[in-house]
Parts: structure tokens; C-alpha cells; sequence
């Protein structure tokens, strides 16, 4: 498609435009029904019995207590259940990050495993009984931590679709051993969970005909359900998820948790339905978390700033119950044009939980040790940072070797600086103080893959008094997906928005796969558009071959359509309106199926969006502490079909970095192998006076190659980088490099 006939397609409509969410209203009201809200007749609850050792066996479970406090319908453990089957993992085609089997028997692989789950008539009654379990275990000592454990390390198996723990390009050895200028440091992030406002939730009801309905709190719907059919061992087809509305999600509810699983069983159990909605506290061990990691970075480059060398290794968490490494060294093998590379993925076995997907897994976390690392050298060679990037721009991809489909990578450096002011920096740390504060200046490269597309299939029907209905198994996280594709499909149908209501979040809806990866729009995007515009087809082709309608014997052309009506795109006054070519055909709904199917764009072009981080802190000369003074983000992402929602995503990822940043930490017990302090007050998030001015824009973007509409995903790349830039900044302002997140006080005085 050329970029004038897309003009023509996408230039005047809903595309583009600051729409209010669509489900606003309903969510202000109070009546958008989340997981946990369903009542269902009969509906029983459910708490979860938890270990409270990190290794180790159960010597002794007794629940009589609990099986005859009032109330109680069952106590499921290892001892009354049949175990779950093993799930194939997600990084392999299946559906779960956590693998083994669950309540099998009496072995301890990780605190806060699930080993029981209580039913009762009421919550109070349920938690009640889940006191009166008596639990006794042989413990073992935990194996905690990754820094000090680098020799446990063992390499990472392949997965998606056979990516290994190794990559090599060149000779990386023999250039480090010949680099004029050669860099060698250790950068550690720590474990971060994920603390959305919704906690995960499941409300499974059984009929009488053995079919399943789980009201999940999940990111994947057709995922969801085959997990459960894979655990529960029953057909697809006999289950039913729905997920319509999120609070929050940021990956926790990308996979299939056990959880899910246990509500199911129990409401199988006692033959009604039950709700299972899990602690603030059981969220810190029950869907994941981002991993620890120790990256080791060496690179090596002239005196004029080429990099000749990046070697990236990075050693991650491991565990007894499901693998997902966190590939940090991904973002090295493509941001910066360098000959020579070497990126290696080791994980450390601990007494954990599996780690799972957080907003922008690998990029986020190798992003911080890369970007400070091209900051430490700028500081060796005495050079801008932002020169040292464009010295070392990669004009095409520096591992495939094939073009971008587009790039506006400079354009971000040059927007971003032009409005933060980098110009006035200056490049000395220490340099500019307001009173007590000192004051620096940072900044750091975005970037996240564009290429991920699993074509959805969408389901498109214009009813007879004009309006349309657009379906879709896809999911809104509370971003806008579903705000913008009512746009996409208004546009495509030639309606306004008001005009089309768009179904999600629903497994018996036509496919998607899981809103993740930044792929939601460039994935399930086409494919709305493609099924309206199928949909608006048929009707108008009712009307051309129909004597009595006043465009007869025109073709489509020759036609515009416009609030729901098409005419003589020459003659507006000859035209009609759906309900009325409807009404003349039968009076029924016209409803087509479609999905969008790439070609061979991926093999052609590498689809990344990229962008560029602006950050000034203040730090208490005195005391340490850091304070962000405002942050300056400018992305390049192709058409972007909502600047309002679009906009909000980059200030929320903004505001989830500042807390990688300086904030968020989850600590491990270095004995026990338990979380310490699993709540909000002893895990910190941005709350709103962390929150400075943030300055958030689009740099202009025509990408034809991505995908039909040339929109590339935002919900992750805003995160990448702002920790390197916070960090960068902090140096800048105290001559002190941090290079183990959080950045605190102690670090710094």
C-alpha cells in the first residue's frame, strides 16, 4: 500500500482522533463487572492455604478443625485431591509460566506454595477455618538469591521457537582484547512484583451438564482455557472464560496460574459455584514477579566513541516449579551498530515461585545495565551521550541484517533533547546545585520489538436499525484497546464511534491471543478493521445490485460512507443508509467473519519502535535523597490511533519506571527464604508526590511495513530506559554511579 492510498483509507475518520473511553461512563458509574463481582447464585468463597517454609516436606496436615467449623463445605489438599497434571509452558506453546504439578504430595518447593484451599458459605467463615489448619514440616534450608550464587549458574533452555541462552556475532573476544578504550561492570536489578489495583481473582461455576464458567482476572482468555482444559482434563469446548474488564494487569495475568485451577476444582467439589480472590499478601507469591538479575557488561570502542565490542551476560532466577529467564541481553543484540557481540542467559536455581512476564520483561531490565553502561563510557571518552548513541546508530538491523520498517530513533534524540533543554547541560557531575539539591541531568535510549503478530479473528454484524457490533476474544487491561478499536472499526464501517459497540474479554468469542508483548493493536488491529469493512462491504453490495436503491448500478468506488449512510461520492444527495438496505433485504443482520493474515513482512524488515528518555533528578547533598524533577519522553511508534489513551500509556510506563527506579524492591529473607514485608507498605510504589511533570510525546511516524494500519505497540517501550536515565541523572548530580537498583540514600552518601 502506498502512503497516499493510506491516506485515503485511514485520513478522515475515527482513526486518530482523542476519543474518551468508551467504557468510561461505565467504569465511573461502577457498573463494569470485574471478576470478583459476579453473583452467582449459591456462591460460595474460597481461601487459600498457603506453605509457610520455602523447602522442605509436610510431616502433618490436619484440618478436622476446619472441616467442622460452621460453615465449611470442603478442605481440598494433596491428601483428599487428585493432583493436577504437569502444564507445558508458555515459552513453549502451552498456556502456564508454572509447570509442575500442583498439590501432588507433601513436597515444599517454594513459600507460599498452595497446598490446600478452604470453602465455606462465607469469606469470614472460609478464613476462619484456614486458621484452624495445623501444618507441620520437616524444612530444609532455602536456596536464596543469584549474586552470590553466580558458580550454581546453568544455561537457559531454548524456547520460542528455539531461541537459545547464546548468542555471538563476529570475534567478541579478540576485539575486547584489541579495544582502545575497554569498560567492564556489574549492574543488578532486583525481584519487582506486580501490584495492580485488582488482585487476581476466579469465579468458577459448574452446570449440570459437566460445562465449566471461569470469571478470571487474566490477560488471555483462550489461554486461560486451555490451562484449565489441560488440568482439569476436559475438552476446551466445555469451558468458558470471561475476563471483561481488568484492574491492572502488567503480565501478572498473562498465563495460566494454579489458582485458577483450585477455584475450579473447588466449586467441582462442593457442586456450586466459588470465588477465590487472592491476599495483597498471596500476591507476592502466586503469579509471578520480575526475576533478580546480575548482568555483566563489557564492551569495548575507539577513542572516537564506535563501539567495536558488547558482551551482555546476564544470570537470572530459576526455579523448581517453571522457567521463565528474563533475557536481558536481547535489547544489546540489536539497539547499537557493533560488529562484535556476545549475550549469554544463565539462571540460579532458588526456593521461589516461578518468575513470569512484568511490563517489558529482558528489555526493561537489560536496558538499565546497557544504557548505564553507554553512560560510563561517554564519561571515559568525554562524549555527549547522546552523540555517543548516533555515532553508534544502527541504520539497519545489527543482528538480522535487515532493514527497519521504520526507524525514528534520531528524530526522538533530537525532539526530546530540543524540549528537556540538553543543551544547557552541563557535562561535569557535580556541577549545578539549587540550595541543598544537587541537580543532574540523564538520558537513555527506548526501544521494544514491533514484529509480534498472532492474527486475531474478529467478528463484524451491522444490525437493522444501522448500529454494529464488532467481537473479538481480546482483552482491554484498563489501557483503551477498547476505545481504539471501536475507532478502527467505526472508521472501517464509516460510523461514529457512538455507533459500534466492540465485545472482548470473552473465550467464546472469535480468537486472540493474550494482551501482551505490546501486540494487542498490531495483532487483533487489522483484523478489526478488515471484518468491518467486509461487513460494510456486503451491505453496499446489496444496495448496487438492488433496482430500488438510488446508488444502483454504481460500484463501491463510487461510493462514501459516512454516519452510517453511503452515497455518489459525486452527488452526495443520492445515497442511503444501512438500516434502510437492511430493512429492504430481509431485516436481519449482515455478519461476516475475518482475520487479517501478515505476509512476509517479518522476514523482510526488523519491527522495532524506539524512543529516547530525558530524566533531572534533585539529590539532598546531605541526606541522599532522590527526587525526580520531571522526565521527558518522546517515542516513535507509527500511526497512532488514540493520542489521548496513547498518551496515558507513556506516562504510566513513565511512572512504573521511576519506581524500578528508586522505589520497588521485593527482599527476600536471607535465612527463611520468605518475602519480607509482602504488602504496600513494605514494597513501594510511585504514589503521586513521586510523580513529577511528565512531558510524554509522538514523534511523527509512517510505518507501511508493521502491519495495515502502521501502529506499533506503546504499552511497554515507555518503561524501557527510564531507570538507566534516572540513574544516569543521579550520577550527573552527585559523581556517584548506582548500578544496583533501587537507587536509595544509602547508596548515595
Amino acid at each position: 500500500m502506498t502512503a497516499s492510498t493510506e491516506r485515503r483509507r485511514f485520513g478522515s475518520g475515527p482513526i486518530g482522533t482523542p476519543l474518551d473511553r468508551v467504557d468510561g461512563p461505565l467504569k465511573v458509574r461502577g457498573a463494569a463487572r470485574y471478576s470478583a463481582e459476579y453473583p452467582l447464585e449459591g456462591l460460595a468463597m474460597a481461601v487459600l492455604l498457603q506453605s509457610t517454609i520455602a523447602r522442605g516436606r509436610i510431616v502433618a496436615l490436619d484440618t478436622t478443625a476446619a472441616e467442622a467449623a460452621p460453615g465449611v463445605l470442603a478442605v481440598l489438599t494433596h491428601l483428599n485431591t487428585d493432583g493436577l497434571p504437569a502444564q507445558e509452558s508458555f515459552l513453549r506453546g502451552g498456556a502456564t509460566v508454572q509447570t509442575a504439578p500442583l498439590m501432588q504430595d507433601d513436597r515444599i518447593q517454594y513459600a507460599g506454595q498452595h497446598i490446600g484451599i478452604v470453602v465455606a458459605e462465607t469469606l469470614e467463615q472460609a478464613q476462619q477455618a484456614a486458621r484452624l489448619v495445623r501444618v507441620e514440616y520437616a524444612a530444609e534450608p532455602p536456596l536464596v538469591g543469584v549474586a552470590g550464587r553466580l558458580d550454581e549458574a546453568y544455561p537457559a533452555a531454548p524456547f520460542f521457537g528455539g531461541t537459545g541462552p547464546d548468542s555471538a556475532r563476529g570475534d567478541p573476544e579478540g576485539a575486547l582484547a584489541a579495544a582502545e578504550v575497554r569498560l567492564d561492570r556489574t549492574y543488578r536489578t532486583p525481584i519487582e512484583h506486580h501490584n495492580p489495583m485488582e488482585p487476581p481473582a476466579s469465579t468458577a461455576a459448574w452446570d449440570a451438564d459437566g460445562n465449566l464458567t471461569v470469571y478470571d482476572a487474566n490477560q488471555f482468555v483462550v489461554g486461560i482455557r486451555q490451562g484449565l482444559s489441560a488440568a482439569l482434563g476436559i475438552l476446551p469446548e466445555r469451558i468458558r472464560v470471561i475476563s471483561r474488564f481488568l484492574g491492572g494487569g502488567f503480565g501478572a495475568k498473562g498465563t495460566f496460574w494454579p489458582h485458577t485451577a483450585l477455584a475450579a476444582l473447588a466449586a467441582r467439589r462442593v457442586q456450586r459455584p466459588v470465588k477465590l480472590v487472592l491476599t495483597r499478601a498471596q500476591m507476592y507469591t502466586s503469579h509471578g514477579y520480575r526475576s533478580e538479575t546480575v548482568q555483566q557488561v563489557s564492551l569495548g570502542a575507539r577513542r572516537d566513541g564506535s563501539l567495536t565490542v558488547l558482551r551482555h551476560a546476564t544470570t537470572s532466577i530459576g526455579s523448581e516449579v517453571g522457567e521463565f529467564p528474563e533475557m536481558a541481553g536481547g535489547i544489546t543484540q540489536m539497539l547499537y551498530a557493533c560488529p562484535n557481540l556476545a549475550t549469554s542467559q544463565r539462571l540460579v536455581r532458588t526456593s521461589l515461585g516461578v518468575p513470569g512476564m512484568m511490563r517489558a520483561p529482558g528489555e526493561a531490565t537489560g536496558a538499565f545495565a546497557l544504557e548505564s553502561a553507554l553512560d560510563e563510557l561517554a564519561y571515559e571518552l568525554e562524549i555527549d551521550p547522546i552523540e555517543l548513541r548516533i555515532k553508534n546508530h544502527a541504520e539497519v538491523d545489527p543482528e538480522s541484517g535487515r532493514p527497519w520498517s521504520s526507524k525514528s530513533l534520531l528524530e526522538c534524540y533530537r525532539v526530546g533533547a530540543e524540549r528537556f533543554g540538553w543543551a544547557r547541560r552541563s557535562p561535569e557531575p557535580r556541577s549545578k546545585r539549587d540550595g541543598s539539591w544537587l541537580v543532574g541531568l540523564g538520558m537513555a535510549s527506548a526501544t521494544y520489538p514491533a514484529g509480534l503478530r498472532i492474527p486475531a479473528v474478529v467478528r463484524a454484524r451491522i444490525e437493522p436499525d444501522g448500529r454494529a457490533v464488532v467481537q473479538c476474544a481480546t482483552h482491554d487491561l484498563g489501557t483503551g484497546a477498547a476505545t481504539i478499536f471501536t475507532q478502527i472499526a467505526a472508521e472501517a464501517l464509516g460510523l461514529p464511534p457512538q455507533l459500534v459497540r466492540f465485545e472482548l474479554g470473552d473465550s467464546d468469542l472469535p480468537f486472540s491471543f493474550a494482551a501482551g508483548g505490546s501486540s494487542t493493536t498490531g495483532s487483533a488491529g487489522p483484523s478489526v478493521y478488515k471484518a468491518a469493512r467486509a461487513v460494510r462491504d456486503r451491505v453496499l453490495a446489496l444496495a448496487l445490485d438492488d433496482e430500488a436503491s438510488p446508488i444502483h448500478g454504481y460500484t463501491s468506488d463510487d461510493l462514501t460512507v459516512e454516519q452510517g449512510r453511503a452515497f455518489l461520492t459525486h452527488d452526495p444527495s443520492l445515497g442511503e443508509a444501512y438500516a434502510a438496505i437492511i430493512a429492504r433485504h430481509g431485516g436481519q443482520p449482515i455478519e461476516v467473519t475475518e482475520s487479517d493474515q501478515p505476509g512476509d513482512e517479518l522476514q523482510r524488515y526488523a519491527m522495532h519502535t524506539f524512543g529516547a528518555h530525558f530524566a533531572e533528578v534533585r539529590v539532598d547533598a546531605d541526606f541522599g535523597i532522590v527526587r525526580v524533577g520531571r522526565v521527558v519522553t518522546a517515542v516513535g511508534a507509527g500511526r497512532i490511533i488514540n493520542p489521548k489513551t496513547a498518551r496515558s500509556q507513556l506516562v504510566g510506563g513513565v511512572i512504573m519506571g521511576i519506581g524500578m527506579a528508586l522505589l520497588e524492591e521485593t527482599s527476600i529473607h536471607p535465612a527463611l527464604g520468605t518475602t519480607i514485608s509482602p504488602n504496600l507498605s513494605g514494597y513501594l510504589v510511585p504514589v503521586h508526590a513521586d510523580v513529577p511533570p511528565i512531558d510524554a510525546v509522538f514523534v511523527e511516524e509512517h510505518d507501511p511495513h508493521v502491519n495495515p494500519l502502521g501502529a506499533k505497540g506503546i504499552g511497554e517501550i515507555s518503561t524501557v530506559g527510564v531507570a538507566a536515565a534516572i540513574a544516569n541523572a543521579v550520577y550527573h548530580a552527585t559523581g556517584v554511579r548506582v548500578r544496583d537498583l533501587p537507587i536509595t540514600a544509602e547508596k548515595l552518601v
